[in-house]
């Protein structure tokens, strides 16, 4: 059974930074992209950022540009997101995904496996 857990997320101050983990387990992940997205209350899901396999692409959303960076360690098969100069439009449910083709994570369509999520909290 493939799973995916979060963590990291906590209530911090505007300028603050948090760094959230996903871990994922239950089968090989080789050459599976890996990606976060986030729900704002009364918001829809959106795009955070992605990384390929081998961690020589990466995307973000323009909100967080600058400021986020995503990195992962395939041995540990965990993807990271380290979050600086956090605003309290930052504010959401942050939802780690890992899907065979990184495309599908950037358009946030047929994802193959979500985790829980993991509020992330800014105060202003």
């Amino acid at each position: 059974q493939v799973q995916l857990v979060e963590s990291g997320g906590g209530l911090v101050q505007t300028g603050g930074s948090l760094r959230l983990s996903c871990a994922a387990s239950g089968r090989p992940f080789t050459h599976y992209a890996m990606g976060w997205f986030r729900q704002a209350p009364g918001k829809e899901l959106a795009f955070v950022a992605v990384i390929n396999w081998s961690g020589s692409r990466k995307d973000y959303a323009d909100s967080v540009k600058g400021r986020f960076t995503i990195s992962r360690d395939n041995a540990k098969n965990t993807v990271y997101l380290q979050m600086n100069n956090l605003k309290p439009e930052d504010t959401a449910v942050y939802y780690c995904a890992v899907d065979a083709l990184l495309g599908d994570l950037v358009t946030g369509s047929r994802i193959d496996y979500w985790g829980q999520g993991t509020q992330v909290t800014v105060s202003s």
